[in-house]
């Protein structure tokens, strides 16, 4: 078996190293920080944690098959996960609030009902109908097989079924999710609803494609869940699982160019000087910086052909207040709210084209995990505030940072009672403003069907025989469950060659 080399210690390529590694390859990690996890990240202060990067899971079938096949031991065994019910409490702009179960679609229905009047909920789970067999057709392709060759048939086929609308005497079909919004759910309200799921992946809903209906119906179908202890143990977990299967990791170590021998990578050399010689090697690195290490091979990657997305935009990225707040959480509290904002329109303009101070409140995720290991005592609360925003929004003013704090802040009394009064300290994390690469402080979606391509991302295989890649920034797309999904398609083309087609 062959020597690879993984650039990064993220999800994603972790996940490829350890199935790897049990194939019977020797594996090596070079991560230029000093920790694994990518952007599952945490931050510790005065007894209180939180998660830096995403705080809950859906599909947990992704990372419980990573631990089937990489070892006897499963994933629950490792971490603990809990349905979180309800999967989200939504107040919305007009001040009316609704529970909605975790994947109870019936449940669900009679919610919307009760709180946004009759006939809501009966919308709603029509909706859903058509998300399942947009889900049904895009899943193999999107998820579980390796980017197909001729792309473009998911680039131009929109596999969401949507319904015919008459509108000034033509007939018309919902091409993009602000149009489902309109035009099928009918009420302001559960178009808010479905578009916080866009926002919640750096999506705006006025041109992300309609097949984007598989986000909420992921959520729905699968469930959503909480890694007690936060989802910095599910990194934990996996990074445990690679260095009992024998995958050596080096800190500290930032590789700076990718190596060629004969027309295929056979190398990567650290910054130090160090040339380590390798059969493959697996990069789990945004593509503009894939294609910087590249150069010196004299193969660029940035004009390959299975690059579409345009990846070198600054893409929206997410703004994170950390609450320390005296007192416990109160009985019944929800895990998730969802603060809509008060002017979504004006939201989705400042989305599209950034510029000077947020003048309107965004809409803003409260999350209140009541985690015991996350607080210093039952009588303190850690709670994490996010809301996306554009990664050009003027973040080298102080002015905006601080009007964003505000902002989450305000949302957030909606959620947290007295939270003013609780407040012990607060932190905060902002996008990166710049371009230089796709990754700072940047958001990457799932990929998704349609658009013209221009939702799909870079192919696991490169036109450098032997150079992989791996993460969020590649097929299949963003998220934990995608970044989980990588490192299986990755993993597969190595050990079963160009013609692995996905598990059966």
């Amino acid at each position: 078996m062959g020597r690879i080399a993984v650039i990064g210690a993220g999800m994603g390529a972790m996940a490829a190293a350890a199935r790897l590694a049990v194939a019977g390859h020797r594996v090596t990690v070079y991560e230029r920080t000093d920790t694994y996890g990518g952007g599952v990240g945490r931050f510790e202060r005065d007894g209180f944690a939180f998660d830096t990067g995403p705080g809950l899971l859906t599909l947990p079938a992704v990372y419980r098959d990573l631990f089937v096949k990489t070892g006897k031991e499963p994933l629950e065994d490792c971490v603990e996960l809990v349905q979180v019910d309800p999967s989200a409490r939504h107040v919305f702009a007009d001040g009316t609030e609704v529970s909605l179960p975790n994947a109870s679609r019936a449940g669900v229905v009679t919610a919307l009902d009760e709180a946004l009047g009759a006939g809501a909920g009966q919308r709603w789970g029509d909706f859903l109908v058509r998300a399942r067999e947009a889900w049904d057709r895009t899943r193999r392709p999107l998820l579980e097989e390796p980017l197909w060759p001729n792309w473009q048939v998911l680039a131009e086929r929109e596999p969401y079924p949507s319904v015919p609308h008459k509108k000034l005497l033509r007939t018309r079909r919902a091409a993009t999710l602000a149009e489902i919004g309109a035009w099928e759910l009918r009420d302001e309200r559960l178009a808010a609803l479905l578009n916080s799921h866009a926002l919640a992946h750096g999506l705006n809903p006025r041109d992300t494609p309609a097949s984007a209906a598989v986000l909420p119906y992921l959520e729905h179908a699968f469930g959503t869940w909480y890694v007690r202890g936060g989802t910095r143990e599910l990194a934990r977990a996996v990074y445990e699982r690679c260095v009992r299967r024998r995958v050596e990791f080096v800190f500290g170590a930032e590789v700076t160019a990718v190596l060629a021998k004969d027309g295929r990578a056979a190398g990567v050399e650290l910054a130090d000087g160090g040339v380590i010689d390798v059969d493959q090697v697996v990069a789990g690195v945004d593509p503009v910086r894939l294609d910087a290490l590249t150069r010196r091979t004299g193969c660029p990657l940035d004009a390959d052909g299975d690059v579409r997305a345009d990846l070198r935009s600054p893409r929206p990225g997410r703004f994170t207040v950390l609450l320390a707040l005296r007192g416990g959480p109160e009985a019944g509290a929800a895990h998730r709210t969802v603060v809509h904002a008060p002017d979504e329109e004006t939201e989705l303009d400042l989305l599209a084209s950034p510029g000077g101070d947020l003048p309107v409140r965004p809409t803003v995720t409260v999350l209140r995990p009541d985690d015991p290991a996350l607080r210093p005592d039952d009588g303190h609360e850690s709670v994490v505030l996010s809301a996306v925003l554009s990664a050009e929004a003027g973040w080298e003013r102080e002015s905006t940072a601080r009007a964003c704090t505000d902002f989450l802040l305000e949302a957030a009394e909606a959620a947290v009672p007295g939270l003013r009064e609780r407040l012990l300290w607060h932190e905060t994390r902002q996008p990166e403003p710049g371009t230089e690469t796709a990754g700072s402080g940047g958001i990457s979606a799932p990929a998704l069907a349609a658009g013209r391509g221009r939702f799909l991302h870079p192919a696991n295989s490169t036109r450098l025989p032997g150079l992989y890649r791996v993460g969020g920034w590649s097929h299949p797309g963003g998220g934990l469950p995608h970044a989980g999904m990588s490192g299986a398609l990755v993993a597969g083309l190595i050990v079963e060659g160009p013609e692995f087609r996905g598990s059966q």
